[in-house]
């Protein structure tokens, strides 16, 4: 159901940061928001993130399988309007998928640009995004600022 897919999704991002701290070592959010700005993206950041990427993407994959499987019990129902509600579910339970396969693509975007030193910077003005905003979602890839100017210009310009 679409409603279990949502959660699904929020529990791999919750299971996420335990996973990311036990693998980052005794790393936590709280750690990571207390580290001092001169030590932004070190190692220990980098790999905390990387964990929290990482326990995503699998969530995300596993549910695709689900996914899959799901649409592929149903059967054709003899009452018309059982089978318009399946097919409602499928249309959203689809959505549901192409939004997490937008996810996955952003998310090995922002493994990519951990492996090439990039991750955690904005990509347009090159500052750097923040730990807060990074922990809320590890796929940024704007500050907050240059992100509501590029809301803003879409707003003004339909882009």
């Amino acid at each position: 159901m679409p409603g279990q897919r949502a959660v699904k999704v929020k529990q791999a991002k919750a299971a996420s940061t335990g996973a990311a701290s036990a693998v980052a070592g005794t790393l936590t959010e709280a750690a990571l928001k207390k580290m001092p700005v001169s030590q932004y993206m070190n190692e220990q950041q980098l790999a905390y993130f990387r964990a929290t990427l990482v326990e995503m993407q699998r969530a995300l994959l596993e549910n695709a399988g689900s996914t899959s499987e799901h649409l592929r019990e149903h059967e054709a129902e003899a009452d018309v309007a059982d089978q318009a509600t399946i097919e409602e579910e499928n249309a959203l339970e689809l959505r549901a998928r192409d939004r997490e396969r937008k996810l996955l693509r952003k998310i090995d975007e922002a493994l990519i640009r951990i492996t090439d030193g990039s991750y955690g910077y904005c990509e347009e003005t090159g500052e750097p995004i923040g730990i807060p905003r990074l922990l809320a979602r590890p796929t940024a890839t704007l500050t907050i600022d240059a992100q509501s100017r590029r809301e803003q210009k879409q707003k003004l310009f339909g882009r």
